[in-house]
């Protein structure tokens, strides 16, 4: 039986599609200064990004959750974040040569995406200071449960109407592969993004490993059976 083509390609957001990591190094860095405490090396802050807030201000200032400072720091930070995410300000963009594989998925009938972890107020501003329309995008917010679980695949999938065992999910991030596996989907680590150097990308046991987004599209014609 021939394999039947898969329908849609979904990306995580930040270190997958976008690189949004400068926007959080000048962020934490800003903050540290406001408190008296020298810059933390830039590739520190990058391969934390993932990890998300409460990463962050365990990286740049402490690792006690349990007390109200944390609370209010992360707070910050996030508010910071947001004012970041403006027009002329923000200097998140696309990863070179995602915007053409996007156009080749189009040209191609190929429904795309975006599932991502980072809460819609922060991928809604984003996106509206990059003037980006993708055809869905999916955060916390829209579901019960994020990442690793696959509800947010999902529900990409329905909204797009595309059957999951006939999609793909690329992410930077050990629990985007395994997101994917639950949903059945194929998956794609895109080493590019935002990974540890500890980290051994071959153990998250993805369809594929993509070292940059140059490489992606021949590796989505292999698995699309283009």
């Amino acid at each position: 039986m021939p394999i039947s083509p898969q329908r849609a390609v979904l990306f995580d957001l930040d270190g997958t599609l976008m690189d949004t990591a400068d926007d959080f190094v000048t962020v934490v860095n800003a903050m540290r200064l406001d408190y008296q405490q020298p810059p933390l090396d830039e590739q520190r802050i990058r391969a934390t990004v993932s990890d998300g807030a409460r990463a962050l201000i365990k990286l740049a200032f402490t690792e006690d959750e349990s007390g109200d400072e944390f609370q209010r720091l992360r707070q910050e930070l996030l508010d910071r974040y947001l004012e970041q995410l403006k027009p002329g300000i923000t200097t998140s963009t696309y990863f070179s040569g995602i915007e053409i594989l996007l156009s080749l998925l189009q040209a191609h009938q190929i429904q795309w995406g975006i599932v991502t972890n980072k809460p819609w107020l922060y991928t809604d501003a984003l996106l509206k200071a990059l003037n980006i329309s993708a055809p869905v995008v999916i955060c916390p917010d829209h579901v019960s449960q994020t990442k690793p679980h696959p509800e947010p695949l999902f529900l990409a999938c329905e909204k797009l109407r595309c059957i999951p065992e006939e999609s793909i999910y690329v992410g930077d991030h050990i629990r985007d592969i395994e997101a994917g596996r639950a949903a059945n989907m194929a998956t794609v680590t895109a080493k590019w993004g935002y990974i540890k150097k500890e980290e051994n990308v071959n153990l998250w046991e993805a369809d594929a490993i993509c070292e940059s987004p140059q490489d992606l599209w021949p590796t989505l014609q292999a698995l699309l059976t283009l």
